[in-house]
């Protein structure tokens, strides 16, 4: 076992003991990467999914990006300051699913939680598939690979993340700083070209040439642009959900670095859409032969088609492709929060070898494989189902904020600012859903719906275990008896024996089954006086009683069943303990030489038994050879 323990620690990282923990947390350099690397990486797939639907208006359309993307800026606005009031009154961690359930009920609190799952595992792909998107942009020949490229991404996102919080944040800090840098220096030298030029700068590099219009433009359309390019507010809420992450002073760590976050999207966003104005850039078919990234047409217009070029592209290649991080960040924080009030199965509340909740990792990367896999890979057949979760839970999140301030009753400015963003995303949440529902919205509030339904049966599910095993009174001593011990047998062996001697300690009500089928002698009626009876009578035990019973049909464990059935029936208090013997090899393939049946009579009386009949195994081990 040395050997895997060895390629583990290398693989994963050491175990972590819980007094380590504290090492685990993080400041706002680490916190940036870890945090903001879906919200910051957005600002490469946001304009560009505007720009797409503004592609039938031509040239007109290319001017439209820059009030679009002033209008997501400003709601942008009002989402951080709501959310720094969430990170003060919540410094355990106020995510969506917390804020709504402790101020707005039940129903709202699943309504979060459900579309929360959702938009994380929305992040995970949409970020692994544009930054393949971005490879591919580069590299067209890789085309046909998407589908394996993002999962060959996904396996590599997942061993970093298992490492836990501080080693990923030291994996992502380069790529992330490294990602900004190079597309400030893109817009500050197209700021650069745009002033020296009078406003009409020329690419260094060709670009292709602008579509001509088909269709007028319509509120219709600039509503739909406008709910694509809010895509480029996902991944806002991560840092209000993780501030238990950071080291003291949580509070203060976590506004530094959501502060510095929505400052770096902002910049990139502005930049990006007035530069592809400036320069003419729309966006091109990304399902269309010759497609190239709004990014990489910008970087080639600002910069030519050098070394930095191939810098910056494969910067956002790295933070597009590690910006679903925020979801493996956030998603088990959010499964456990949500399992601990019995809402999802317990088993997300286990912690792993590096303190991580590493059951909602493993969920995170099944559905995103999911998701990956049925929608080829492809970013754009993505996003349609993207932005609703992340809107309806900024929606909830603000409007829990209100009912807490509320209930103060203090605070108007606040109440304010809260109220305002409940409206302002409220109102964009349902632009976006009816905007996007035909393309594939309505599969996420489908999902979403789905969720919250089986979050319901979990709880009824605890809540009926809880009802059922709860005790408020002492043990009962004239409930305490011996069971009834009852031992299917095959024939005299050291199987047996081991068995036998077991019981024997337990009881001295003790029944030894023997199913007779007629196929082959019946050997243990014939030795039982000579190998077990009389050898207890001599030593004073108590003799268990042989029950040989015919099958004529050569069935064993239905007379069994039946046997311990009925055993338990007739008994009015007692238990019954059916001990189970059974030979247990050491490989794999031996067991395919021996009959499972011991097996199989423990799921049988798992489904069929009740609370008085209890199953005990007696394994025998087979030496190694």
């Amino acid at each position: 076992m040395a050997l895997p323990s060895r390629a583990l620690d290398l693989l994963f990282g050491r175990p972590l003991a819980t007094s380590e923990e504290r090492a685990e947390h993080i400041g706002p350099i680490a916190g940036v990467p870890i945090f903001g690397l879906d919200a910051l990486s957005s600002a490469a797939y946001g304009p560009e999914a505007a720009l797409t639907l503004l592609i039938p208006l031509g040239l007109v359309g290319v001017h439209y990006i820059v009030p679009v993307i002033l209008a997501i800026l400003g709601l942008l606005a009002i989402v951080y300051f709501s959310y720094r009031q969430t990170i003060d009154t919540y410094p355990r961690g106020g995510g969506s699913y917390t804020v709504a359930s402790q101020n707005l009920g039940e129903g709202a609190g699943l309504l979060a939680a459900a579309a929360l799952m959702v938009d994380y595992t929305l992040t995970a792909a949409v970020g692994i598939s544009a930054g393949v998107g971005a490879l591919i942009s580069a590299a067209p020949g890789l085309q046909p690979y998407t589908l394996q490229l993002c999962l060959a991404v996904l396996a590599i996102l997942t061993v970093i993340n298992m490492r836990g919080v501080h080693d990923t944040g030291v994996a992502f800090l380069i790529p992330t700083y490294l990602f900004t840098g190079t597309l400030l220096i893109v817009i500050a030298a197209g700021l650069w070209q745009v002033l020296h030029s009078g406003g009409h700068p020329h690419p260094v590099t060709a670009l292709p040439p602008l579509p001509a219009a088909t269709v007028a433009v319509s509120l219709w359309l600039l509503l739909k642009v406008f709910s694509s390019g809010c895509t480029a507010m996902t991944g806002v809420e991560a840092v209000s959900n993780g501030v238990m992450a950071f080291r003291d002073d949580t509070r203060r760590n976590a506004k530094i670095t959501l502060t510095i976050i929505i400052v770096l999207l902002a910049v990139l966003l502005a930049g990006i859409a007035f530069l592809c104005s400036a320069y003419g850039i729309a966006a091109t078919n990304p399902n269309g032969p010759g497609y190239e990234s709004v990014l990489s047409m910008l970087t080639r217009a600002v910069m030519g088609h050098g070394a930095f070029y191939y810098v910056t592209i494969g910067s956002v290649l790295l933070v597009l492709a590690l910006s679903a991080n925020t979801a493996f960040a956030d998603f088990p924080r959010l499964t456990r929060a949500i399992a601990v009030d019995d809402y999802m199965p317990h088993v997300f509340l286990l912690r792993g070898r590096r303190l991580l909740y590493s059951w909602g990792i493993y969920v995170l990367v099944a559905l995103t494989a999911l998701l990956l896999v049925t929608f080829g890979g492809v970013t754009d057949r993505l996003i349609p189902l993207y932005a609703i979760g992340a809107f309806l839970a900024f929606t909830l999140s603000q409007a829990g904020m209100v009912m807490h301030w509320k209930r103060q009753g203090k605070a108007r400015l606040r109440i304010f600012v809260n109220g305002l963003g409940a409206v302002a995303t409220g109102i964009t949440t349902l632009v976006v859903l009816v905007a996007k529902f035909a393309a594939g919205a309505w599969i996420t509030a489908l999902l979403i719906a789905v969720m919250i339904l089986l979050m319901r049966a979990v709880k009824r599910h605890y809540l009926r275990v809880d009802r059922e095993t709860d005790l408020d009174q002492p043990i009962v001593p004239a409930e305490v008896a011996q069971p009834i011990v009852v031992l299917p047998i095959d024939h005299w062996s050291r199987i047996t024996e081991r068995a036998l001697t077991f019981a024997l300690g337990m009881s001295n009500d003790i029944r030894c089954l023997h199913i007779q089928t007629g196929e082959e002698p019946d050997s243990i009626s014939q030795d039982w006086e000579k190998d077990v009876a009389a050898p207890l009578r001599a030593a004073g035990k108590c003799v268990p009683r042989l029950e040989i019973l015919q099958s004529p049909f050569r069935y064993v464990l239905t007379p069994v069943v039946d046997y311990i059935l009925e055993t338990e029936r007739e008994s009015s208090f007692r238990k019954v303990c059916v001990l189970v013997p059974e030979l247990v090899v050491r490989h794999w393939w031996e067991n395919l030489l021996h009959n499972r049946r011991a097996d199989m009579l423990k799921v049988i009386l798992l489904l069929h038994g009740n609370r008085r009949i209890v199953v005990i195994n007696i394994p025998w081990y087979l030496e190694r050879d």
